[in-house]
């Protein structure tokens, strides 16, 4: 097989369909642009989660010093005892699952915490005080996915008047993300079976318009993967081109709405960047190529039968 003629092959199926040529590259671009969005996205998740699982903790709010809805509340502050016997029972009964327990009194909750989310103390109309707050435990957890484990053992332990888990905060807004995943997987998968069909009845066309001169090469001796290679190598061509843009167009995205945006204004979040994005660009580029040759491929057996 000569490299001149499969080349000479293809630039003349270009320049006798740059229309629909042009249509598959931009199909595939589309259809690419979904799939690396969901992957981004779904990369953005898995990034958000480690480095906020390994930082949220199970918080055991103790009774405070007033009413209390809990049961387990008399009224009055969880006392020293109390909290005491809570600690030995941590480190009895969930020393495999407590890394690390951090007493946190109303005074350091509310100098600490609390005023930090609220500069003014005030909230819902009230301004609070240090003795508005209560006493709290926090436990780093060696596996965060142990929560319940560890909410078990402590919920209803005299003193404790509820066990709560930060990653309640951030599953919803992780829930919301994955519905947009599933979203984004699904209109991509419909944009590439368009580009599919579309590359597939491209390569048909391009094989009919040129039967005549198809069949003087059978007759001359060429081989069918000689006569098939210039066709799939356009479809294949056309198909890399888009999902080329796709992954151009993803870091345009990413740097100007992400790195230059997001990143400056929202500090609390880990975000994906620029190396996140060429990491999957090889994994778009030759899912494109595969796509294109395969969809080819079964083409133009109904026109290139031996």
């Amino acid at each position: 097989m000569r490299p001149r003629f499969v080349v000479s092959e293809i630039w003349t199926s270009f320049t006798r369909n740059i229309p629909m040529i042009l249509s598959v590259t931009l199909v595939t671009f589309i259809s690419f642009l979904f799939i690396g969005a969901s992957g981004l996205l779904q990369l953005q998740i898995v990034k958000a989660k480690g480095d906020w699982y390994d930082k949220v903790e199970v918080v055991v709010w103790l009774c405070p010093d007033g009413t209390s809805q809990s049961a387990n509340c008399d009224g009055s502050a969880a006392t020293a005892s109390q909290i005491t016997d809570l600690q030995k029972a941590i480190r009895d009964e969930l020393s495999d699952d407590v890394a690390k327990t951090t007493f946190m009194s109303k005074e350091e909750f509310y100098k600490n915490s609390f005023l930090k989310q609220y500069p003014n103390g005030e909230f819902q109309g009230r301004t609070l005080t240090a003795n508005d707050m209560q006493d709290s435990l926090w436990l780093k957890l060696k596996n965060p996915e142990r929560y319940k484990v560890v909410s078990e053992v402590l919920s209803g332990r005299e003193g404790v008047e509820e066990v709560s888990d930060q990653r309640q905060i951030f599953e919803p807004v992780f829930t919301a993300l994955n519905k947009a995943t599933v979203v984004t997987i699904t209109l991509a998968a419909v944009m590439v079976l368009v580009a599919v069909m579309l590359t597939g009845t491209t390569i048909r066309m391009s094989a009919a318009s040129r039967r005549q001169e198809t069949e003087i090469m059978r007759l001359v001796g060429a081989s069918n993967w000689t006569i098939r290679l210039p066709f799939i190598l356009e479809g294949a061509i056309a198909s890399i081109a888009g999902s080329v843009l796709s992954c151009v167009a993803l870091a345009l995205v990413v740097k100007v709405f992400i790195t230059d945006w997001l990143v400056k204004n929202i500090s609390w979040m880990p975000f994906i960047d620029q190396t996140t994005v060429w990491t999957i660009a090889p994994v778009l580029v030759i899912g494109a190529a595969v796509l294109s040759t395969l969809s080819s491929s079964i083409a133009l057996r109904r026109y290139l039968r031996a």
